[in-house]
């Protein structure tokens, strides 16, 4: 499996911890949308995610345009979590060694 760069581990996990539409994982990524957006759409179209539109009934009533909602799929879980216990290894535990 391809491992997934930062941007995405951040956009995956933010969905998988319930954030689900755009300005959302926004917010909670800290990350422009010009890196969410693009990234939300490789993550789809690799079947890590999956989005649908709101009723614009509703968002119409709520005075805003409707929202794409993102879902973590199960594909996307196991790579999330691959990508986590990965990019884990690469950060050391406790103080760095000094060099003699």
């Amino acid at each position: 499996m391809r491992k997934l760069s930062v941007t995405a581990v951040s956009v995956l996990q933010s969905i998988a911890t319930g954030f689900e539409y755009g300005f959302d994982i926004i917010d909670q990524t800290g990350l422009p949308s010009g890196t969410v957006y693009p990234a939300l759409s490789r993550l789809e179209r690799d079947g890590f995610v999956r989005s649908s539109w709101e009723d614009e009934a509703r968002a119409h009533r709520d005075g805003r345009p409707a929202r794409r909602y993102y879902r973590i799929t199960a594909p996307g879980t196991r790579a999330l979590e691959a990508a986590l216990t990965y990019y884990r290894t690469l950060i050391p535990l406790g103080r760095p060694q000094e060099r003699p």
